[in-house]
Parts: structure tokens; sequence; C-alpha cells
């Protein structure tokens, strides 16, 4: 059976969880992997970089666990510095990744947003190789490349016009939607997937909402700088509807208190008025009086 259509049926795999689950996988799922004509193909071990029994060309997945003592980190180029699998440059895992670099093979990149939940981003390169920093490069690019690949395979020339551009690009957007990602499952977590307004606990009308913008300089996406927000109360909060003061108590704008408009905004909103948010239990994880002093501060000059 072709390495090619293995890692095809991966790719395609992959996108069909995604559908069903979202884009945050669960390990266990990655675990047990696919099913490829009566084998099973795990897409995840008990290390970083894995290699089902199934394939011969190289590692399928490279993984970055949310406890990783590893500092795999983005760099000012954009791209993702994943680290050797310890210290020797010929361990059999660290050459796998080298051939899959020599051979331009695509793989899957597993990251780590919380205790067994993952995002899979795919295809991944990599695409350099410094064995003074114990480091691989990383690239992510997008299903084009994977097209081009199975071309070559198959005989063809097939040129790639600018594939550091488009990968340094591609890269850079993934980045920002990993961080996203994360920023939501941590702050839902603290929070026991529930609006910390109105205790809904369904989290596909749940939301990470940033107390200081992501846009802003000081918008770190940490969670003393979030708050688990069902989607009404959320756009709320963001348009100046509601304000959280620094003890925790929320603030509806007095022009809507005064307003007669359904059951919405007398249950939605007015009854939240003078009520005090829902707090994660941990002290470290709860909204940092200072930001919410800011936020408030803006939400003031909206409410006069």
């Amino acid at each position: 059976m072709s390495d090619a259509h293995i890692r095809h049926a991966v790719f395609d795999w992959l996108a069909e969880q995604v559908e069903l689950h979202g884009d945050v996988l669960p390990r266990a799922i990655l675990h047990q992997g696919l099913n490829y004509q009566g084998k099973r193909v795990p897409l995840v071990g008990p290390k970083g970089i894995f290699k089902p029994a199934i394939l011969n060309d190289g590692p399928i997945s490279i993984t970055t666990s949310p406890n990783s003592p590893y500092d795999d980190a983005f760099g000012a180029d954009q791209l993702l510095s994943y680290r050797y699998r310890g210290i020797d440059p010929g361990h059999p895992d660290n050459v796998g990744l080298r051939y899959a670099m020599q051979q331009r093979i695509p793989l899957v990149y597993f990251h780590g947003v919380m205790p067994g939940k993952y995002v899979a981003v795919w295809p991944v390169y990599i695409v350099g190789d410094n064995p003074g920093q114990l480091t691989f490069t990383v690239a992510m690019d997008d299903a084009l490349s994977v097209n081009m690949w199975e071309r070559r395979l198959a005989g063809e020339l097939v040129p790639d016009p600018a594939p550091e551009v488009r990968r340094g690009y591609i890269t850079s957007a993934l980045r920002v939607r990993l961080h996203q990602r994360a920023f939501r499952e941590r702050v839902l977590a603290a929070y026991h997937s529930q609006c910390a307004l109105c205790r809904l606990r369904h989290e596909e009308l749940l939301d990470a909402a940033h107390i200081i913008p992501d846009s802003d300089p000081d918008g770190e996406p940490v969670v003393p700088n979030g708050l688990s927000l069902c989607k009404l109360h959320h756009a709320a909060f963001d348009n100046q509807f509601i304000g959280i003061r620094p003890d925790f108590v929320v603030e509806v704008r007095h022009d809507l208190m005064e307003e007669t408009d359904g059951p919405m905004l007398q249950h939605g909103l007015k009854e939240v008025h003078r009520q005090k948010i829902i707090l994660p239990s941990s002290m470290a994880m709860r909204p940092d009086p200072e930001r919410l002093a800011r936020r408030y501060e803006r939400f003031q000059i909206f409410a006069s």
C-alpha cells in the first residue's frame, strides 16, 4: 500500500473529525486514529514525533503538549521551532523528521491547548534543521502543496512559486488561530463551561471574551484577561451594553434599563444588572481587576 495514499487518507479523516467535533480534538480520538484497509492508523503516541507502524517513509505527526518541557515557539520569521527528540541528532525520531524535510513530506502538527485537547494543523513541512539549537523549523501550508507533492511522487516536474512567502503568511495566520483556540479552551475550563452572567452551559453558545481586546498591546490571551460569556452577553459586553466593575458587579446601561422591549431585554440583560458575575474557583484564573477597571472606564463613557 502506498504511504502517499495513507497520508491522504489521514488528512481526509482529520477533516471529517473537525467537521464532527470542531477544530479542538480529544487526544483519545487521535490516539485511536483511523482504519485504513483493515489496519488501525493512530496519529499520536507517547512522544512528540510519531510514526505509525503502517508508514515506511517517515513520521506522520509532531505534537506540542500544553505542558511540554520543550520551548517550541514561533519566531520572528513566523515559523515554528520544534525541539529535537532528546539531544542526539541521530536519534531515529530526529532522523525521521530530517528525511521528511529532505523529501518534502507533509505532516500533521498537533498543538496542545489543554491537557487532552489538540488543534490539528495540516499539512506542515519541516523546512529547516538546526543541530546547534537542537531544533527543526516547521512551516504550515495549504492543500495545494499536498497536491503538488503527490504530483511530484508521480514523476511530474511541478514548480512551487514563492513557497517561503506563502508558508510564512499561512503560518502567521495559523499562529493567531492557535492562540485563540488555546485562550477559549482555558477560559471556558476556568469557568466550568458556563456563562459568567447567566450560567448557560452549552459550549456551542459560549465564547471566551477578552476584557482588554486582543487588538490592544495589553490584550494578552491569558485567562485573567478573559470571561466566559454566552454569545448574547459577549455581544452586549463588546458593544458597551453592559459593563463589569473591578469588584465583579455587572452594570447595564441606564438607557437600556429604561427601555421596554420584550422578554429578551428583560431577562437577558436587565436581570443581570447589579449582579455579581460567576468567578473561577482558582484565584489565579479570576478576572484581573486592573483590566476590568480599564474596560469599565470605557463603558462609563458610553453609559453617561
